[in-house]
C-alpha cells in the first residue's frame, strides 16, 4: 500500500465501509462514525457485511492461465460478517450493538427506498449522512495486484478481438461480429464483457456509442468495434476502427489525424498532468487538422471494477494523475453522412509517464 490512503478497487478500497451488497452494479456502502473524513482514525472499527452465498469466479482456463488477483490486506481495524439474513437488518443491528452515531452512505447507490428502509431499521439518535465520491476516490489508484489483472483482461480483449477479425466477411451482420467478439471473450475466461459491445459499419460509425443491428456489412464499409472483457470482475477497454476494401484519401486522412490525436495524448500522460490537459493534447491536434468540432465526447476515463471510474479525462475534470491509475485514450472524430473513427487503448499512468496496455496495433487494417 502506498501511504495510508486506500487503494484497489471494491471491497478492499472500502476499509470504512459497511457494505450493504456486493453487487458491482449496485454496491451500497455505510460508512461508520467519523468516516465522513477522507480517512478514517485509527481507533474506528469497521464492519463488512457479504451474502454468505457469494463466491469467487472460477479461474481462467485458456493458455493465458489467468488467475484471480490476489486480495489485498485492508490496512485498517475491521471485521469481516457473513449476513445470514437480509443485509440491512444485520447492518442495523451491528450499529446498535456498536452504539454507532453517525452513518455515511454513498448516495450514487443508495435509493430512496433503500435509504427509507435503513432508516427504518436503525436505532433511535443514529443518523445518516450522504458522503459522495469517497470509495470512487480510493479506486482510482490500483494496486499492483489490481494492475496485473487489469493487464490479463486486456490481453483476453485483443485476442478475442484478433480472433473475431479473421472471421469477419462481408455480408455478416453488425450482431453476428458483436456476438463473435463476445464468444471469443467468454472462451478465453472472461465471465462476460464489459459493456455491451459496439459494432457499427458505414455510416452508422459516425453514431459514438452504436447499438449492433442488423445491417450487413458492405464492400468499402468503415468497421468500428469497442469492446471490453470482464475478467473476475476487472474490465478492459479498446477501439479499433477496419476497412472492408481500400478506404480513399478522405478516410486515410481522417484515420490519420484520430491516430496523431491519441499518440499526443498518450505522451502527455504522467504523474501530476491534470486530466484536463490530456483532454487537450488530442483537441489541440484535431483543431490543426480543423476536426475538432467532429470531437463530441472527452478523451477518456479510469476504469477498474468499473468500466466508467475516475478520472474523467476530460474538459473540466482537474484532477491529477498519479501512478497505479488505469484510464483509456479514445479520441474520435464522427461526420455524419460519412462515418466515425476512434482509436482507444487502455493505458496505465506509471511512476516516469505511462504504459500502453493494449497489445492490439493501431495500422489502419483493410480486409
Amino acid at each position: 500500500m502506498r501511504s495510508s490512503r486506500a487503494q484497489g478497487s471494491g471491497l478492499r478500497a472500502r476499509p470504512t465501509l459497511v457494505a450493504l451488497s456486493l453487487q458491482l452494479s449496485a454496491l451500497v456502502s455505510l460508512l461508520a462514525a467519523a468516516a465522513c473524513g477522507s480517512s478514517p482514525p485509527a481507533q474506528v472499527s469497521s464492519s463488512v457485511f457479504t451474502p454468505a452465498h457469494r463466491t469467487t469466479a472460477d479461474a481462467a482456463r485458456d493458455f493465458f492461465a489467468i488467475r484471480p488477483a490476489a486480495v489485498q490486506p485492508i490496512p485498517f481495524p475491521h471485521k469481516v460478517h457473513i449476513a445470514k439474513k437480509a443485509l440491512m437488518e444485520a447492518m442495523a443491528a451491528i450499529v446498535k450493538r456498536k452504539k454507532l452515531k453517525k452513518i455515511g452512505f454513498e448516495p450514487a447507490w443508495l435509493n430512496l427506498d433503500q435509504h427509507q428502509k435503513l432508516k427504518s431499521l436503525l436505532p433511535s439518535g443514529v443518523s445518516l449522512h450522504p458522503v459522495p465520491g469517497v470509495v470512487e476516490n480510493f479506486r482510482m489508484i490500483k494496486s499492483p495486484e489490481e494492475i496485473d489483472q487489469i493487464r490479463r483482461s486486456v490481453l483476453v480483449n485483443s485476442e478475442a478481438y484478433a480472433r473475431t477479425l479473421r472471421r469477419v466477411r462481408l455480408g455478416m451482420r453488425e450482431r453476428d461480429v458483436a456476438a463473435e467478439l463476445d464468444y471469443q471473450m467468454r472462451t478465453l475466461g472472461a465471465e462476460k464483457s464489459a459493456f455491451d459491445t459496439i459494432v457499427a459499419a458505414g455510416i452508422r460509425t459516425a453514431l459514438p456509442h452504436a447499438s449492433p443491428t442488423s445491417r450487413r456489412l458492405e464492400e468499402n464499409d468503415l468497421l468500428l468495434i469497442d469492446m471490453g472483457a470482464c475478467l473476475d470482475g476487472y474490465m478492459s477497454d479498446m477501439t479499433r476502427v477496419a476497412f472492408l476494401g481500400f478506404p480513399n484519401k478522405r478516410i486515410k486522412t481522417l484515420y490519420g489525424a484520430v491516430l496523431e490525436a491519441q499518440l499526443a495524448a498518450i505522451d502527455s500522460v504522467k504523474p501530476g498532468v491534470t486530466a484536463t490537459r490530456v483532454d487537450a493534447a488530442a483537441r489541440e491536434v484535431l483543431k490543426r487538422h480543423a476536426l475538432d468540432r467532429y470531437f463530441v465526447h472527452s478523451t477518456g476515463h479510469g476504469l477498474g471494477l468499473e468500466i466508467h471510474e475516475g478520472p474523467r479525462i476530460g474538459k473540466k475534470d482537474q484532477t491529477k494523475l498519479t501512478a497505479g491509475m488505469a484510464i483509456t485514450i479514445e479520441p474520435g472524430v464522427y461526420i455524419e453522412g460519412l462515418g466515425g473513427i476512434r482509436i482507444e487503448d487502455t493505458v496505465l499512468v506509471t511512476a516516469n509517464g505511462c504504459e500502453v496496455l493494449t497489445p492490439t496495433t493501431k495500422e489502419f487494417v483493410h480486409l
